[in-house]
């Protein structure tokens, strides 16, 4: 996986040179002068220094995680072929629908979202913004533990390498929308621009990585309406690599250190970003006015 990210690096900065050259004129949208687009230097400096510190500490988790894979694997009775074609297709989705459940999970639980916030804490969207990733990568492993039950870790790694290397195209507005066979199978930069949005339509949505099905299944889909406004519902304003990185868990153990009892601590972590112990004992009274339905949707994953 590390060879693979690591040597796709040039071709990540000329894209985004490239870009950036394209879009050098548009400062903001025409129709909305607030609204951002193009590129920031502040902003696309902080991206690229998140980057460049993720390669870093998740090079020497990989380490441990590796590890970890390999464990699962030398116990499991389920190895599949690695010399047959099927057993590759397998991978493929496989790898995909575990990046789909590490997404989803990332939005609707605070404690793995405090993690996954970094990349979304930007208010511009191009090809800088994919580089922006979190420096606390440990939860992620959870999510692919499975999938070494049948394939050996180096599988693992480059099924996960090649659904990054895909994504990095989808951070673009330069791309309207692709031919509808295409939006309808495969996540799009139309489909990721979604799930970047801040409006209320937009959060939790499009949690896929290369293929859009997995939404349409799980009930996440979302297609491009309003245009869209970047960043979360409160943002960060900063563009400080070590606050961005870790600005979250700050709040969140200003939240447990706060609160009263072990029920709302348990909370404040493991429920959804924005739940509070007034939300849940409102979420509690409707459950038992409605003879236990109804209970409501988790807090927007985006508020901050």
């Amino acid at each position: 996986m590390d060879k693979l990210i690591i040597g796709a690096i040039p071709f990540f900065l000329l894209s985004v040179a490239l870009e950036a050259l394209a879009l050098r004129h548009a400062a903001h949208d025409e129709t909305d002068p607030d609204r951002p687009v193009g590129y920031e230097v502040r902003d696309t400096r902080t991206s690229l220094a998140m980057g460049v510190g993720h390669l870093a500490i998740a090079g020497t988790w990989k380490l441990v995680w590796a590890a970890i894979l390999a464990a699962i694997y030398v116990v499991s009775p389920l190895h599949l072929p690695t010399d047959a074609w099927w057993t590759w297709v397998a991978l493929f989705f496989v790898d995909d629908l575990a990046y789909y459940a590490y997404h989803r999970g990332h939005h609707r639980i605070r404690l793995f979202w405090a993690t996954h916030v970094v990349h979304h804490s930007s208010e511009h969207y191009n090809l800088s913004t994919a580089l922006r990733q979190d420096w606390s990568p440990f939860s992620a492993t959870l999510f692919w533990l499975p999938s070494a039950l049948l394939f050996p870790p180096w599988m693992v790694f480059l099924a996960i390498a090649w659904n990054l290397l895909f994504q990095f195209t989808l951070h673009t507005e330069a791309i309207d929308r692709y031919p509808r066979p295409i939006e309808w199978i495969f996540n799009t930069p139309s489909h990721h621009r979604v799930h970047h949005g801040s409006q209320p339509q937009y959060l939790d949505r499009n949690y896929a990585g290369i293929l859009i099905i997995w939404d349409r299944l799980f009930g996440s889909f979302e297609p491009e309406g309003e245009r869209v406004r970047y960043g979360l519902t409160t943002n960060i304003e900063t563009y400080n690599p070590v606050r961005v990185a870790f600005g979250e868990f700050a709040a969140l153990w200003r939240d447990v250190r706060g609160a009263r009892r072990w029920r709302d601590r348990f909370g404040y972590a493991l429920r959804g970003p924005g739940w509070s112990p007034r939300q849940g004992a409102a979420e509690a009274s409707r459950t038992e006015g409605h003879g236990g339905q109804g209970a409501s949707r988790p807090a927007p994953a985006r508020a901050a």
